[in-house]
């Protein structure tokens, strides 16, 4: 008679918990998957996937004004809300249905209920204990509303996917990337958006120029951003909401929605009361292998909060399959993993920021700002910044840093050559496509002035 149950026990089905019970599966493992809510977690029913399919759907409204300057007369378009919410919600029933057939396949045994764990074998889910040689835990985040008056008021990026009708005037509090997307796709849409952050920038951790040149875009768009505010209290007045701030000013609209940060999904497993080591912000910590404190229990994506990005997720749940069900030890290498924020325009980032590189390099930098050839007859004063960022010494490229159309599928392949430690000869000897936005990143040869007040006027 077996000693467990199973061999694994996973809880939640988010893109690590699913990568690793699949994977674990198909390696001969016998396992269990326990999800209170939707197969595919955070990114398919509640982040990428679904806020994804919004930008797609608000970028037309960019595409049919850009048509007339190419002859198109675009008459009568208006957008149905609902119906793109609608057709949103039927793909996420598509992509659920498409899990879990992935997990019955390789016979996962997939459990609905909210597990806890109970011991460093047992896990109890629907008044059931259920026993495993390995428990992973992938909960994910979930976000943070903070405890200001008037918080009932309040919506996350959680309801803002599932509004019944799109709001006329939003204020988004918090500056991150999930701001500052969810403010891209309203205002594009046609709401009036007011984004209040409590710093002097949004995006904090990127590049100050991708910081900056965003900022400018997004508010020739006509996006309002109220820097150093800090939000005081909400009152619902006449079906709408009166927002106070720390300067006595105050702003009146449709909908308050808060993205100022997400907290790990700990509370309620068990996880404290067994002993489990977590951060000083609540996220399971864990070794290079993905191991608690507790041999017997493992953690993976967000609510390990190491860093916060559906790929990583599912690379550290093949990760931990491969070390401990195939047989083939496996970390994951956290450098030049490349990121992107689905802004309007979108930015995309692989490698160190120039600050960052400054504490450690004598570094170069080369830049350029540029009008795509598609702006000259659209007639939208709309621009594209590239930055390369390079170590003098060796003339490895550091960093790579892009704002603009399709910056995420430029910089994806970009990041492959800074995997593979690439130089700026190697950048420079490379002949580009023309005529591409993306020639640019091969075509720049003079590096910027050191001096700040040089590249002011730049």
């Amino acid at each position: 008679m077996p000693k467990y149950d199973y061999d694994l026990i996973t809880i939640g089905a988010g893109s690590g918990g699913v990568r690793a019970s699949r994977l674990s599966a198909s390696y001969g493992a016998k396992v269990a998957l326990i999800e209170e809510s939707r197969y595919g977690g955070t990114c398919v029913m509640r982040g990428c996937v679904p806020k994804k399919l919004l930008v797609y759907g608000a970028h037309f409204a960019q595409h049919f004004e850009d048509a007339l300057g190419f002859g198109w007369l675009v008459d009568g378009a208006r957008h149905n809300w609902s119906a793109l919410i609608a057709a949103k919600n039927k793909e996420l029933d598509r992509l659920e249905k498409v899990y879990q057939q992935m997990l019955l396949d390789v016979g996962v045994d997939l459990i609905n209920g909210r597990g806890v764990i109970v011991s460093p074998h047992t896990v109890e889910v629907n008044d059931k204990r259920l026993t495993a040689k390995k428990i992973l835990v992938a909960v994910g985040g979930w976000p943070v509303i903070p405890d200001v008056p008037g918080r009932e008021h309040i919506i996350t990026s959680n309801e803002a996917l599932d509004l019944s009708e799109r709001p006329q005037s939003i204020l988004i509090v918090g500056g991150g990337f999930i701001a500052v997307e969810f403010a891209g796709i309203f205002n594009a849409l046609g709401s009036e958006v007011h984004e209040v952050i409590r710093a002097d920038q949004i995006l904090r951790g990127f590049d100050d120029d991708v910081r900056n040149f965003l900022a400018k875009e997004m508010e020739k768009k006509g996006i309002s951003i109220h820097r150093n505010r800090i939000v005081r209290s909400i009152k619902k007045t006449n079906g709408r909401y009166s927002v106070l701030f720390d300067h006595g000013d105050q702003l009146v609209v449709d909908c308050v929605m808060y993205a100022t940060g997400r907290s790990p999904n700990t509370d309620g497993l068990g996880l404290k009361e067994l002993g489990v080591a977590l951060t000083n912000k609540n996220a399971v910590a864990v070794d290079c292998d993905n191991r608690t404190n507790i041999e017997s229990i493992f953690a993976v994506g967000d609510v390990t909060d190491r860093v916060n990005l559906t790929p990583v997720a599912i690379n550290e749940g093949r990760a931990f399959a491969e070390s401990f069900f195939n047989k083939n030890p496996t970390v994951l290498d956290y450098d030049n993993i490349p990121s992107a924020v689905f802004s309007q325009p979108p930015v995309s980032v692989v490698g160190i920021t120039e600050f960052e590189a400054r504490k450690k390099y004598d570094v170069e930098i080369f830049m350029s700002h540029f009008r795509p050839m598609k702006h000259t007859l659209s007639g939208r004063a709309e621009y594209i910044m590239m930055k390369i960022i390079v170590d003098k010494k060796t003339d490895v490229v550091l960093g790579v840093h892009m704002v603009g159309e399709d910056a995420p599928e430029i910089v994806q392949g970009l990041a492959v050559a800074l995997n593979c430690g690439v130089t700026k000869a190697q950048f420079n000897s490379t002949i580009g496509i023309h005529p591409t936005a993306a020639e640019e990143f091969v075509t720049m040869r003079d590096p910027l002035p050191d001096s700040s007040s040089d590249r002011e006027n730049i």
